[in-house]
């Protein structure tokens, strides 16, 4: 099963909205932040379901899924 491309966009292209990392693209933010929001709860809806996608991502390697993207955004 493929990773869905619309979805991996969104991680390279979209800030987090609020909090310590306000502003910061999802790929960019890091593992500890994403692993509280895993203890306390993800956000409900698109954003809750980006950030957990992203915290599996960095937890199993495969950031590297995200580097052609970011290279098509310079």
């Amino acid at each position: 099963m493929a990773p869905d491309p619309a979805l991996l966009q969104q991680l390279v292209m979209m800030k987090m909205p609020f909090g310590k990392y306000k502003d910061v693209v999802l790929c960019e933010l890091p593992v500890s932040y994403l692993e509280w929001f895993q203890r306390k709860g993800f956000p409900k809806g698109k954003l809750g379901m980006l950030l957990e996608t992203m915290l599996v991502i960095k937890m199993n390697g495969l950031t590297h899924l995200l580097d052609p993207l970011k290279k098509g955004l310079r």
